[in-house]
């Protein structure tokens, strides 16, 4: 097989709202957009995409999934937050979601990471686009 080789000035990125529907949209904005980087899924391999999730001010992206194959996700620029929206895990920060396993993501800032997915991509659960808790109200 030839390497597959992607211009990231030329990608095309894919609303969120075909995937997640109308809750990914929030006063006209997509929070959320992905682009495929290569899918070898019909040969037997996984999926690679870039994903973006633009949380509006304010607002925290709340994101529930089932790994439906073994998901690696790398951060490249802001990360994951808490309920208020604060960063805990930032840029440069890896995780891996076993196959089978539940697993969620609050989003409050603009981040971007790099997913690869050995074979199927994650089932949904649920996306929502949730008012930021005031950081007092964490404790």
């Amino acid at each position: 097989m030839v390497s597959i080789h992607v211009d990231l000035e030329e990608l095309e990125w894919r609303l969120g709202s075909a995937k997640y529907g109308p809750v990914a949209v929030h006063e006209g904005d997509e929070v959320i957009q992905s682009a495929v980087l290569s899918d070898r899924r019909k040969e037997g391999g996984g999926l690679a995409l870039l994903s973006k999730v633009s949380p509006p001010p304010g607002k925290v992206v709340k994101i529930v999934s089932v790994a439906r194959s073994d998901e690696h996700v790398f951060n490249l620029e802001g990360g994951r937050g808490t309920k208020s929206g604060q960063l805990v895990r930032a840029a440069s920060d890896y995780t891996l979601n076993t196959k089978g396993q539940v697993h969620s993501a609050l989003i409050g800032t603009e981040t971007l990471s790099l997913v690869i997915y050995r074979g199927e991509p994650d089932e949904n659960i649920s996306f929502e686009v949730v008012d930021a808790t005031p950081a007092s109200e964490e404790l």
